[in-house]
Formats: structure tokens, sequence, C-alpha cells
């Protein structure tokens, strides 16, 4: 091909968009690579693992060229990221190789050829589910749950949360078995229900990729993959095969005892606390009293730590204790001023909601301390 000029941003922009999803180690190195596409003025670059793809297209001013290939996607990025803010790339595409110049840099790049590339095939939409929700919505909603999901344990399908989508809801929810955290929110779509199970890596890049803006993200479900175009990016993911926990029969809904505190003072209290926690078990003892909350923490260097918080509760004492890691997770994530817990005795889960807000809770198991 002839040498083409294009600005650094126009191809380290979307790079870093697609980027997050391209594997390091992996049996196909094809993989650790990212499909660059140049037709009639656009440039599409797509990264997959297989499992999940992302593609992002750009316009650009070049429309006489046609070309295509794969280079390996983290070389390429830290080449641009590594030159100044501004600069004009040339880029020159020879056999098995792609020559980069910026200014006095030099740069030559091992390329594999497109045509291997295994792009995902798209699965049939017909019986699918297509609705828009706005960005900054849609953020927070991840943004309450996602911290609950599993890693790599042995039951997949709580490696990746759950949506839900109703005529006039849509629901994430999100458990590993020792917490759940459930979000929902208003959303008219017109028809019936679907649910499908969305792997872990594929909702933490579809939080990276919304901003808070009120632009829209249109979202089609279908019968074995979930498509989100945020902007000009795609993202496509296959769901779980696999059963969803029935959350709503671990949610608690007849606790009376409950009481409110400041979340900030609460998260830095269990902060303090947890320094001098067992390293392994992270547990900490919650003394609730009619006037005080007293959390205690200890380790096997019998070095101990006390809070005490100022509380109205009634319905007599309880002693409970919980992982810190998994207070600290709901209280880093959720941005009210206040929160509710809600207790039963010490053998059972705690809620922790917003004070008027019924859409978002959180329910963590007791742990023996």
């Amino acid at each position: 091909m002839t040498s083409i000029n294009i600005q650094r941003d126009v191809v380290l922009l979307p790079l870093q968009a697609v980027s997050g999803v391209v594997e390091r180690r992996h049996t196909l190195p094809i993989l650790s690579n990212v499909l660059v596409e140049l037709r009639d003025g656009v440039l599409a670059l797509t990264a997959t693992d297989l499992e999940i793809q992302v593609c992002c297209r750009t316009q650009t001013d070049i429309s006489t060229t046609r070309e295509a290939t794969t280079v390996s996607a983290r070389k390429l990025q830290e080449i641009l990221r590594a030159l100044p803010d501004g600069c004009t790339l040339s880029v020159d595409l020879q056999e098995k190789r792609m020559q980069l110049k910026a200014g006095k840099s030099k740069f030559a790049l091992q390329t594999l050829p497109a045509q291997d590339f295994p792009k995902l095939a798209t699965a049939d939409s017909a019986a699918g589910k297509r609705f828009e929700v706005a960005q900054k919505a849609l953020k927070r909603l991840f943004g309450l749950v996602h911290y609950a999901m599993a890693q790599q344990d042995i039951r997949y399908y709580l490696n990746g949360l759950l949506l839900s989508v109703s005529s006039d809801e849509i629901t994430l929810v999100a458990t590993d078995g020792h917490r759940l955290a459930w979000a929902s929110m208003p959303l008219d779509t017109g028809d019936g229900k679907m649910e499908v199970i969305l792997p872990r890596k594929a909702a933490l890049e579809v939080w990276k990729l919304l901003s808070d803006s009120d632009a829209p993200t249109q979202i089609e479900i279908r019968d074995t993959q979930v498509a989100f175009t945020i902007g000009s990016v795609e993202l496509i993911s296959k769901v779980v095969d696999g059963k969803f926990p029935d959350f709503q029969k671990v949610i608690p809904s007849g606790y009376k005892r409950h009481f409110v505190l400041d979340r900030q003072l609460l998260q830095h209290a269990l902060q303090r606390a947890a320094i001098l926690s067992n390293e392994k078990f992270r547990g900490v003892r919650w003394l609730v009293g009619d006037t005080s909350l007293r959390i205690i923490s200890s380790n096997t260097e019998q070095e101990e730590a006390e809070e005490e918080i100022e509380i109205e509760f009634s319905g007599g004492p309880v002693d409970i204790g919980f992982n810190v890691s998994y207070l600290l997770d709901v209280l880093g994530n959720v941005s009210s001023e206040r929160i509710e817990c809600w207790l039963g005795d010490a053998n059972s889960s705690m809620l922790i909601t917003v004070p008027d807000d019924p859409a978002f809770k959180y329910v963590v198991m007791p742990m023996r301390i």
C-alpha cells in the first residue's frame, strides 16, 4: 500500500476502547492482535478473546485506501502512548510488517493476515429484545452491583451478573454466594421478559466503556449473545449458559429491626478496624445495642481495634460477624450519604438499603468469629 498519514489520537483512542478484551497470553497468537481495517474513510479496530468482541469505528479523511491487517494490540498501544500528543503518524503496510513513522521515530511491527482474524459470528436477533438506556443511568446500575460478582468460582454462572429486562424495568444482580447486590431502574421496553447472564469480563468492559452522559446505549439481547452499542463502540458478548440462583429467596423481606447511619462514617470506621483484622478471614464483630454500634476486630498476634458509632436501634442487642471486605465493597460503590442496615438474628444475613430508594439492595451473609 502507499503510505498513509493519520493523527495519533485517531488511532489511539479507539485502540484504548477495544484493547481491554485482548488476552496477553493465548494459545492463538492472533488473539493478541487487533484487527485494523480502513475502508471508505472509516477506520475500524476490532479485538476479541473468542467470547467477547469489541469494535470501534472512526471516520477519517482517508477515502481512497482499502486495507486490513492485524498487529499486536499491546505494542501498538504502548508506542502510540509514548509518542507526543497531536503528532502525525505515517503508516506503511508491507508484507508481514507494519512500518510506523512519527517525526524522527521509526517502528516496524510484525503483522498477521486479516483473513485469519476470528470474528464472532452474530447470533440471530429475530427473537431478541432491543432497547435503549442512557449511559449515565446504566453506568450507575453496573457500579452498584459489579463488585459482588464471583471470580473463578466453580459455579461458573456466578462469574458474571444477571441482566433481567421486563416490560417496565431493567435489573442487574450479582452474587458470589457470600453476598448479593441487586439494583433496578424503570425502563419502558413494551414487551416480555428476558434474562441472560453476562460474563464477568464483559460486564466490567461495558462498565468501563460507559460515560457519565445522557447519550443512549443501545442494548440487544439475543438468544446466545448480548450486544451493547456505546457511541462508536460495539461490544458483543456470548452469555453464560446456566441458571442464575433465585435471588428473590435470598433477599430478606420480614426484618423489623434496623438503624440508619452516615455511610462515610461507617466506611472510615470499618477501614480502621480492617487494619487489625485477621488477614485470611477478614472478620469484624458488630455489637449492636440500643444507642451504639461497636465494631471489634482482632488478629492472630492478639492485636485489637474497636470503633463505636452512635445509632438508634430497638429490639434487643445483636452480636454478629461479617467479612469486612464485603462491607467496604458496598460502601465504596454506593454514593448516597446515608445507608440503612436491617438485621434478623446473629445467624441471619444483613440487608443494606438506601433510605427512600427501593431500587437497591445488598445482602451479606454473617460469619463466625
